[in-house]
């Protein structure tokens, strides 16, 4: 007769493992949603100040949308704000925060945030003045 003792431990390890991967993969895909959401937040923030009727430089936009991000604008690599007379667009570039190898991360599309954000300027309009 054959002993089944232990039969259960090699499928209960490999059951373990692919769900271990599952929530890690997971977690990366969330970790890189949310990063991506705070670089929206604050390139939106800055085109938006850039563009009110104030006299806001592209410098103080660039510095307020850094600002507005914390501790993640070190992993920011690009944060270029351009006023034209009818719009501003913001393009901002950053490394997305990994816990799996950068290798992954690029095959799964999360290795960096690239975003740009074009908003209209707003002009005073005063008719009869």
């Amino acid at each position: 007769m054959h002993s089944e003792s232990g039969a259960g431990l090699v499928s209960t390890l490999s059951g373990v493992g692919v769900f271990l991967f599952f929530v890690l993969f997971a977690t990366q895909i969330l970790l890189h949603l949310v990063a991506a959401s705070f670089v929206n937040a604050a390139a939106f923030d800055a085109a938006r100040l850039a563009s009110g009727a104030g006299d806001v430089t592209a410098d103080a936009a660039a510095d307020h949308g850094l600002a507005v991000l914390g501790s993640f604008a070190g992993r920011v690599s690009r944060f270029d704000v351009a006023v034209r007379p009818t719009s501003v667009t913001v393009e901002v570039e950053a490394v997305s925060p990994a816990l799996v190898p950068e290798a992954v991360s690029r095959a799964l599309g999360a290795a960096s945030i690239q975003r740009s954000i074009t908003v209209r300027r707003e002009q005073v309009r005063c008719e009869g003045c």
